[in-house]
């Protein structure tokens, strides 16, 4: 492409490469809006370096695309295994320890019952909410919410089926 000393020159440049990039970024990423991250983040290192390179080749910048990713991806490993081992070390209780074996045996029963369900049933029942704000806050209608109730009692009583009060 010759001197890229403008931002003119790099914003023709890119407009005519600039899908083709991005194309090879949604290779390499998990989703289209990480690649369109990568592309940024590999694009603005080379900016930042642009005069170091008498002109920029396409191959610059497929190679720090590569790069990135890789960066990318290894970051969101190692958080992956901090967030998991912290997790593993930290289980949080859904009730203040009593001693209590009904409760025990009952937060047992929450973690055994689908997310959408528990979800309700907590907000239902400790977070005192109607079905109308259950809705609004997990984005679904009074009548699902309703019905996650339900099939999430259904199911605690399966779960707590034999156990005394």
């Amino acid at each position: 492409m010759g001197s890229q000393k403008t931002g003119e020159d790099w914003r023709d440049w890119l407009h005519e490469w600039g899908d083709r990039f991005l194309l090879f970024a949604r290779q390499q990423a998990y989703s289209h809006a990480e690649a369109e991250d990568v592309l940024q983040e590999a694009i603005v290192h080379v900016w930042n370096k642009r005069e170091l390179f008498p002109t920029i080749e396409p191959g610059i910048i497929f190679t720090h695309i590569r790069r990135v990713a890789i960066d990318m991806a290894r970051k969101h490993n190692r958080r992956k295994v901090r967030e998991e081992a912290y997790a593993e070390q930290h289980t949080s209780a859904y009730f203040e320890p009593s001693g209590d074996s009904f409760s025990e045996e009952l937060q047992l029963a929450l973690e055994q019952i689908p997310l959408e369900q528990r979800e309700v049933v907590v907000l239902k029942i400790w977070g005192e909410q109607t079905y109308e704000s259950i809705g609004k806050t997990l984005d679904i209608s009074a009548n699902t919410a309703a019905s996650r109730y339900r099939y999430g009692l259904e199911n605690l009583r399966k779960c707590l089926k034999g156990v005394e009060v």
